[in-house]
């Protein structure tokens, strides 16, 4: 009899530790231990994967696995509602937490609004595991910095097999970008610090879909892409593969996507983490106009 009640009772704890649990905001939520007898704290810098599905097919809306984990610091004292922050303080480094959030519910404590993507009575889905903690931000800094040269890294890999499966020659700059140089252009005339290009691009992803293209003259609104090199006006991967060319030259630039839009992407066009591939051919190479003079704020010296 003994045994049996016990058996019932082992029963009964482990199904207890399968059932999901609900926060006061509605936040449904079951967390996995990961063996950690020490709880997240106020104060603390947090390392971890997170990943949203939304309905209808449970699509990844966005997802960290793979890639450049998420970091954050513990502030118990800002109220997180609706969201796994919620019960970020029950878990442990190794503990991976399954929840759900009610799109009702997001909108009603006004964190989004309905869409195409977020819809009435839907329920967005996520998973979430704790790598690691830091003391000090310094520390959270500076593990970040690695992760993110790892993701380059993996990036530029992809993107040297895919040259090479391809039998494309190409050449790399000190960042990692590849560039096939079809035509290298006027030699006198080069893509510079200071100057201005006018260029022609088709963009596509590394599976050949177009993103983007400007080479279409009968598209509407289709016009050569204005460079300014030195001045941060396109990603910093297409500006370092185009200083390779000169005024009429042409090629292929591969980019890394922390070279690119990274992490974040630019939703609904561009993904996470897309690798991009630009067609280029430069048409004309100019002396970039001086930017207008700052007005001196008062109190700052005269130069």
């Amino acid at each position: 009899m003994r045994t049996t009640t016990t058996l019932l009772l082992a029963i009964v704890l482990l199904a207890s530790c399968n059932q999901f649990q609900k926060t006061p905001s509605g936040l449904s939520y079951k967390i996995t231990s990961g063996g950690s007898k020490e709880k997240l704290k106020h104060g603390q810098f947090v390392k971890f994967n997170i990943e949203y599905k939304v309905p209808p097919k449970d699509s990844v809306l966005t997802s960290s696995y793979g890639h450049v984990p998420a970091y954050l610091v513990i502030d118990t004292s800002r109220p997180n509602k609706h969201s796994f922050l919620e019960i970020i303080t029950k878990c442990g480094v190794g503990d991976k937490v399954e929840f759900s959030m009610s799109v009702d519910t997001l909108k009603k404590l006004g964190m989004l609004e309905y869409d195409n993507i977020f819809r009435a009575r839907d329920m967005i889905k996520g998973r979430v595991e704790i790598i690691k903690v830091f003391d000090n931000q310094e520390l959270a800094s500076a593990d970040l910095t690695k992760e993110q040269a790892l993701e380059k890294d993996r990036e530029v890999k992809d993107l040297q097999a895919l040259v090479a499966k391809k039998g494309i020659k190409t050449v790399s700059t000190p960042s990692g970008v590849l560039v096939e140089v079809l035509s290298a252009g006027d030699a006198t005339q080069k893509a510079d610090t200071g100057k201005q290009a006018s260029v022609l691009y088709r963009g596509t992803f590394m599976d050949g879909k177009e993103f983007d293209s400007n080479m279409d003259k009968n598209k509407p609104g289709a016009q050569p892409l204005s460079v300014i090199f030195g001045g941060q006006s396109v990603i910093p991967g297409l500006e370092e593969g185009l200083r390779l060319f000169g005024k009429g030259g042409k090629g292929k630039i591969y980019i890394p996507a922390m070279l690119a839009y990274g992490q974040n992407g630019q939703p609904p066009v561009i993904p996470q983490y897309a690798n991009m591939i630009f067609e280029i051919e430069i048409l004309d190479i100019t002396t970039a106009a001086a930017k207008p003079a700052q007005p001196q704020m008062p109190g700052m010296p005269q130069h």
